[in-house]
């Protein structure tokens, strides 16, 4: 039996939520308020803690949204995390955050697109097939209308994420599916971390830095 604290925050969906072999206990997350993670993550884990009546000590894993994402949001659920982990001595799990979301698409043939919007019309995008099995690797891509075209040509695709709105306005395919109003979430962590708690894989705590994909970069004001 383990209990794992998930931390989400590669978006502005702050979320997290306490699980028992994989199973949500309690799930707790906002997207209203945009990039408040400073102020709402701390809260929310102790919201999770007491909604479950469980003690912080009680978790055997603490488990983070690893990336790619927003740089900010990433370092917040990164650092907290890894406090968290040391402080209770518990081991560090990281997931993939795209693959979480790729999680929340549920069919029987075809492909699915999670994408994260990534500034201008270049988004954070990875392919996996119905089974969630990872088809295509993770990267940051500049989209155009001829986008996808040989995988929307051999069957179904399924879009996720918040870089759907953009790419919807640029490729036009019947087999082209695009699911809106979804960000990366603790709920579908849940699974996630719980598989690699049961196989031991685990990030070293002092080391561990999310996935970027890119270097940060910094946009000087026009003066």
């Amino acid at each position: 039996m383990a209990y794992i604290l998930n931390i989400e925050t590669a978006t502005t969906n702050c979320s997290v939520s306490l699980s028992k072999d994989g199973e949500i206990l309690v799930l707790k997350e906002d997207n209203s308020a945009g990039y408040s993670h400073a102020e709402t993550l701390h809260v929310y884990i102790n919201d999770v803690f007491n909604d479950a009546k469980l003690n912080r000590k009680d978790v055997d894993a603490i488990a983070v949204s690893k990336g790619p994402g927003s740089y900010t949001g990433l370092r917040i659920g990164v650092s907290s995390a890894k406090g968290l982990s040391y402080a209770l001595n518990k081991p560090l799990i990281s997931v993939d955050t795209l693959e979480s979301l790729a999680h929340q698409v549920k069919i029987d043939d075809g492909h699915i697109v999670p994408m994260l919007d990534a500034r201008r019309m270049e988004v954070y995008s990875a392919i996996y097939n119905h089974k969630h099995q990872l088809y295509s690797e993770i990267k940051a891509e500049v989209l155009t209308e001829n986008s996808y075209n040989k995988l929307l040509e051999n069957g179904k695709v399924y879009f996720i994420g918040n870089g759907v709105e953009k790419t919807k306005n640029l490729i036009n395919h019947p087999n082209a599916y695009y699911i809106e109003g979804k960000l990366p979430s603790a709920n579908e962590m849940a699974l996630l971390s719980d598989i690699k708690y049961k196989k031991s894989d685990i990030e070293d705590v002092a080391y561990f830095e999310p996935y970027y994909l890119k270097d940060f970069v910094i946009i000087k004001k026009k003066s």
